[in-house]
This record gives C-alpha cells, structure tokens and sequence, in this order.
C-alpha cells in the first residue's frame, strides 16, 4: 500500500459529511502543504484507508453509518501507524476522552480553532520523523518494566493526558521524561513542576504568568510555566497537592487549551501536553473531595504504574551496577554480602532510597570493597508505614555528611580537587560528580 506517485507531499484523509467542514480542512491542509482525501462516511473512510497510506486522519464524530469512535477503533487494528485526532462538539468532553482512550491521538472541538488544528497536524507528521522509541534508557529487565516501557512506546504516540502512578522514588519524572522524548514533542520543552513545592498564593502567576501592574510587585509581563512548555510537555509532579482553587483553572486549561494570564483581558492559546504524576491514591481523594473528579477524569485517560523496586526482582544490581559507575566506582566493589543484601532489602524509599545507600557505602568505604554492614540497611521495616519521612531523612544525612567532609577536605588543600580527592580515598571522578550534586561550588 503507498502514496499516489504524483505527490510527495504529506497525505491527510478527512472524513466528514458537511461539505463546509471538508472544504475548509482541505484549505487549511493546503497552506500547510498536505495533500487531502475526502471521504463522507465510515465505510468510505475504511475503503482508503485499505487502499492507500496517509499520514494522519481527521474525523468527525458523528457520521451517516456511524461514528468516529468505532473508526477509530477500528484503525488500531488495520491501519495502527495512521495518527487519527477526533472533531467533536463544544464541550463534548466526555466523548473526547473515550476518543483518546481508544487510541485517538487528538481531539478537535467545533467551532474549530485553526491555530489549533495546524498544531495537532503538525504534531501528528512529526511522529513518523521522531516517534522512534527511548524507553530503552529505562533499565530493568523483569516483566515489569519490559511491560512499561512498552506502555511508554504505545502513549507516547498519543496526545492524550497520562497519569504515572508508583510509590515515592520509583522514577516517575524519568517515565514522564522518557514519554516525552519518545513522542513528537521532542523537540519542544519539557517542562516539570512540582506541585507541592510552589506556595499557594503564587501558584496562580507561576502557571499562567502575569501582566505588569496587575498586582503590587508585578514590575514587568511575566510569561507562566503552562506557556514555557508550548510545542512541549507540561509534567504536573505530585498533582495530588494542586489546590481545589487551581484545580479549577487547570481543568479549564486542558479543555480549551488556553491559558489567561494574571490580569489578561483575553485567554492564549498553549499548546502542550499534560502528564502528572503522584505517590498517593486519587481515587480516595476524590472520595473524599480533596481532589474534583472531572479534573481527575480529564489526566487521567491513561494511567502507568512504575512499579515498586522490591517487586523488580534482580533488576536490583542492575540499577547498583548503572549507579556505581556514574559514581566512578564499578559493581565488582560490592562483595557477595552487599549484593545478597541487595537482593533480598524491600526498599521502601526505592530507586532513591538504593541511590543514596550507594553514594554512602562509596564515600566511606575509602576504596574497600563494600560489604552489607557498609550499607546500612536497615533490619526492620513497617510496610504500612508512609516511606518518605525515613527516606527524605536519610538524604538529608548523608548530604550533610559528604558536604561537611568535601568541604573540610577542599579547606585543608586549599581547594587542590585532586590533594582533596586523594585524602578523601575517592577518584577525582567521584569527588567531582559529589560536589556538582551537593552544590558546593
């Protein structure tokens, strides 16, 4: 099956039964140098779509002998490398939502915006050019992770809201990250915040930006994160402790794709992608109406679980072995205690948790081998306990260690890195890759 000989120019299939429609998306794709096929109804549509390649299908949703969920449905299995984005009326969310679920790309809303079209069709051919795969940087090779970084391959074709799931220090923001640069927004920003690190009363500005004057301090026209990450991806870390207040406002942002900065009389447009992430269940907040539903409906159409490092299996010393070489050290520095110990440790702090455990182990190990003792794992473990207080308080011990020992070391020869890294027992590598972490210089 191939394109016409004639053109070797970008092919869209559209497929509608108002002519109005069809010749102003034929108008538009023209400008945009795409070649157009029009087709008025379903078994039209699947006829082409049998008997020639496109590179990108824009259907409406409600058509003579049927609708544009059941195409879609049925491109996933007969023609699955076509992008489809979805024409739907004005506030129809909830049919929007089921598009993207079934494998939609993207979704368009009547009246259409043009701007907005040419973004999605843009978006859309950039996946044949960038849409190759990055998962493989995620390692790991229990059934687990192999099943997430195939989930990671199959969404990040998609524009639709994802939400990652998984315990504290699992690696969201690099799933987030690697979903980003697998899909065609890989040229654009990624743009991650954390939701619970920002005050209250400054989140509003922070996310849409703010005109001059428009309260006491605003000096100057500042531009909000939401626009920062356009052509991108926006990752709403920690999600779970948004405001209801801005709950309200970002719910808006993904329906109308626009934002309205601090003091704006009118909305812009943004074009992004939304994924989020968090620790905590919220199905129970929105139960118990700390978190809205519609929001939670709206970024949640996929949701990826990272799964817990205690239930990767082996998968333990392959994550040790990456981290001990990126802190200048190699595996074969782990004795067969340290590594039974690996093994058989739940990890409730996970990745994060074994990250620090390591960093520890090489910074007093003074070039020893490491043992079990010298990662200090702990005995006992309360499961039902919450696993980030312990973790974040461990983090901050062993920062404080290395920083007071670095420095002391720096102090007494006189900043000589390399004086300071043989007093210290570590390679000059090592030293040089702490003191970038901890911010000393």
């Amino acid at each position: 099956m191939q394109k016409p000989l004639s053109t070797q120019k970008p092919l869209a299939l559209v497929i509608d039964d108002e002519p109005d429609i069809c010749e102003l998306l034929t108008l538009t794709l023209g400008r945009m140098n795409i070649e157009t096929v029009v087709a008025e109804d379903v078994a039209g549509a699947r006829e082409k779509l049998a008997s020639q390649r496109f590179d990108l299908c824009l259907t409406d949703m409600r058509l003579p002998d049927g609708d544009g969920l059941e195409l879609v449905e049925w491109m996933q299995k007969h023609a699955p490398g076509v992008p489809v984005a979805v024409i739907t009326a004005h506030g129809n969310v909830e049919t929007a939502v089921q598009a993207l679920k079934l494998g939609a790309f993207d979704f368009i809303t009547k009246p259409l915006d043009l701007q907005n079209l040419r973004n999605i069709v843009e978006n859309a051919l950039r996946l044949g050019e960038d849409g190759t795969g990055d998962a493989s940087r995620l390692l790991g090779d229990s059934p687990a992770m192999q099943e997430l970084r195939q989930l990671i391959d199959r969404v990040a074709r998609s524009q639709a809201p994802v939400h990652i799931s998984g315990e504290s220090g699992t690696g969201k923001e690099l799933v987030a990250r690697l979903i980003h640069d697998s899909g065609p927004r890989i040229g654009g920003p990624f743009v991650p915040v954390n939701c619970g690190a920002i005050p209250a009363e400054l989140m509003e500005s922070e996310f849409f930006g703010h005109r001059k004057g428009s309260f006491t301090g605003a000096i100057h026209d500042k531009i909000g994160l939401l626009q920062a990450a356009s052509e991108g991806t926006f990752f709403l870390d920690e999600i779970a402790d948004l405001p209801l207040s801005m709950q309200v406002k970002l719910l808006r942002v993904i329906q109308e794709k626009a934002v309205r900065p601090v003091g704006a009389s009118k909305e812009e447009s943004v074009n992004i992608r939304i994924l989020s992430a968090t620790h905590r269940k919220l199905s129970a907040m929105v139960k118990d109406g700390s978190f809205r539903e519609d929001l939670y409906y709206r970024i949640n159409v996929i949701e990826l679980h990272v799964p817990a490092l205690r239930e990767r299996g082996e998968d333990v010393l392959q994550l040790a072995s990456s981290i001990l070489d990126r802190l200048g050290s190699s595996f074969d520095a782990l004795d067969e205690s340290a590594r039974n110990g690996l093994r058989n440790y739940a990890f409730p702090g996970n990745v994060r948790e074994l990250e620090n455990m390591l960093e520890r182990a090489v910074t007093l190990s003074a070039g020893k081998r490491i043992a079990k003792s010298d990662l200090a794992i702990r005995s006992t473990i309360n499961h039902s306990a919450p696993a980030a207080p312990a973790e974040v308080n461990l983090g901050n011990r062993i920062d404080d260690v290395q920083r007071h020992a670095i420095v002391e070391a720096l102090e007494k020869t006189r900043y000589n890195k390399t004086a300071a890294a043989r007093l210290l027992g570590l390679t000059f590598r090592q030293l040089r890759y702490r003191i970038k972490k901890l911010g000393i210089e």
